[in-house]
């Protein structure tokens, strides 16, 4: 029995370690792609690592029960619910800022728009910046409708959240079948949604950062040159002063890198207990596989 107990867990070791060369074969030859895939397997790796380890533990071990591994389980279960309930409440400013932005490009658009076409005539502007008129235009439309699809995914997954951390929490270790269908949910509508919810998230920082960037850079050249401001101005619809014009670009420059760069912070805070709870979730899901596994195993030896 134990040697097909060991052999199990060998065939999950090799099928994970095996999956990678592959997603990397299949993967675009892009920067972006690359880092994801370097990523992808380093989670890969790492998660091998502890299954491993985990089967050096049962070797030296003189029996391994299914209770004792739901136990382990229920332990990695209510860890990874700690951490998302201090995501929880983080997801919530998440919320504000995407509101926020959401507003606020619409209030941008105007000179985004009128930005790119003053590049067209405006041959003084750099390359690339003269080149991405054209999709400058289309930016602030795209960028919203972004923004609403970011909206929807952390409101899914601060419910899919609550739920997991409710159940987490009212979890009875000594009941194995609760803990292992938490572990199921955790593997499958959790595991989705907070990678949508990432995805979600790193588009909005994108965003912010395209926006202040060409504000930024619409601002340096208004202050350089009186010729691009003519022909910016030309485009604005409205009688606004220039004083009025200038100062708003300012203060929506201040207010978005403010923002922006708070929003970023928690970012970078949220991905580092996703990136630490993804490869959990995905470990418990294969000792989960081997409760079941012993359980097929202990009723067999008993007939």
């Amino acid at each position: 029995m134990r040697g097909m107990f060991y052999t199990f867990i060998y065939v999950i070791l090799a099928a994970g370690l095996c999956s990678a060369p592959v997603m990397a074969e299949e993967a675009p030859a892009s920067a972006a792609m690359a880092g994801q895939k370097e990523t992808a397997i380093a989670e890969l790796l790492k998660e091998n690592a502890l299954l491993k380890e985990k089967l050096r533990i049962f070797e030296n071990s003189p029996a391994i029960s299914g209770d004792a591994l739901a136990l382990k389980n229920y332990q990695r279960l209510r860890e990874i619910a700690a951490d998302v309930k201090t995501q929880r409440q983080t997801m919530t400013d998440f919320a504000g800022f995407v509101t926020w932005m959401t507003a606020n490009l619409s209030g941008y658009a105007k000179y985004i728009e009128a930005g790119s076409m003053a590049a067209g005539v405006a041959r003084f502007l750099p390359i690339p910046y003269a080149g991405q008129a054209s999709l400058l235009s289309k930016f602030a439309s795209q960028g919203v409708l972004s923004l609403n699809a970011a909206s929807v995914a952390i409101t899914r997954y601060l419910a899919t959240a609550q739920q997991f951390v409710t159940r987490a929490e009212a979890l009875d270790p000594g009941k194995p079948a609760e803990v292992s269908e938490l572990v199921r949910f955790a593997d499958g509508p959790f595991l989705k949604e907070m990678d949508d919810v990432q995805l979600k998230l790193k588009t909005t920082s994108d965003i912010s950062a395209s926006t202040l960037s060409f504000l930024e850079t619409l601002s340096s050249y208004l202050e350089s040159t009186d010729e691009y401001w003519k022909k910016t101005k030309s485009f604005l619809a409205g009688k606004e002063t220039d004083r009025k014009e200038k100062g708003f670009l300012s203060e929506s420059i201040r207010n978005l890198r403010n923002r922006a760069g708070n929003f970023n912070a928690k970012l970078r805070l949220f991905d580092e207990t996703a990136r630490k709870d993804g490869p959990l979730i995905k470990s418990v899901a294969a000792y989960d596989d081997l409760v079941r596994e012993l359980g097929i195993r202990v009723a067999a030896a008993r007939k």
